[in-house]
């Protein structure tokens, strides 16, 4: 059996990605990403980082959350260099955050690969 690939999702950057009021409730926004990425039909381990209002989003089956004790870019290049060994792609479309997670390896995809406009 291969290796399980593993996804990593910038909750913020995402949930910016398409204006319907998430910044009136970013809790219930990312909560809600949580919720679309565990509808996924995929074969990977899906992280998604969490800070500051959404702090304390709790996971769900097929869904990590990690609540980022400071910066939520810092905590995704921590989840990528301790993934370098394995399929590792992160959603962001921060290109600061998408060059240090490349320099671990990782892939990067924009936050259309897991949320419609």
């Amino acid at each position: 059996m291969g290796v399980r690939p593993v996804l990593i999702v910038d909750a913020a950057n995402v949930v910016g990605s398409v204006p319907d009021g998430w910044w009136r409730d970013r809790r219930g926004a990312a909560e809600r990403l949580r919720d679309l990425l565990a509808l996924r039909d995929a074969d990977e381990e899906v992280i998604l980082v969490v800070e500051g209002a959404a702090r304390g989003v709790e996971s769900v089956p097929g869904v990590r959350v990690e609540s980022a004790p400071g910066s939520g870019d810092d905590r995704i290049v921590e989840l990528a260099a301790a993934h370098s060994g394995r399929p590792c792609t992160v959603v962001t479309a921060d290109r600061e955050l998408r060059e240090r997670v490349k320099a671990h390896g990782a892939h990067c995809a924009g936050p259309r690969t897991v949320r419609p406009a």
